[in-house]
């Protein structure tokens, strides 16, 4: 009986109807999917692409290939361990152990000359 007065009530009717309890659940949900896809296309995707980009070039890794770590550590690579990276940093040829994760660029020794 409520339904049939909304509607017959003429101007504004159907929008007094869309705000009452039944039919608002609809709307609300409907863009839902909508800032769902464009929190995937615009956050999730790139991200995604970033990290596989990023664990080839781990995957890449090899003696001679001169690296910058997140802490900012420029050496060039003299063995490779499992999870592991020992580079010579200079200028007094200093060896260090850094872990895989940290490497954060490379620049392979073809490209260095």
């Amino acid at each position: 009986m409520a339904f049939d007065a909304i509607l017959m009530s003429g101007r504004g009717g159907l929008a007094v109807w869309l705000q009452l309890p039944g039919g608002s659940s609809l709307l609300t949900i409907a863009p839902l999917p909508f800032i769902f896809a464009i929190f995937y296309f615009l956050l999730i995707m790139p991200q995604q692409r970033r990290q596989k980009k990023w664990q080839a070039m781990l995957g890449e890794l090899k003696t001679g290939d001169k690296i910058t770590t997140s802490g900012g550590l420029r050496g060039t690579i003299i063995s490779l361990k499992d999870d592991a990276v020992i580079l010579r940093v200079p200028p007094d040829n200093l060896k260090l152990e850094v872990s895989r994760g940290s490497v954060v660029s490379v620049t392979t020794a073809e490209e260095g000359k």
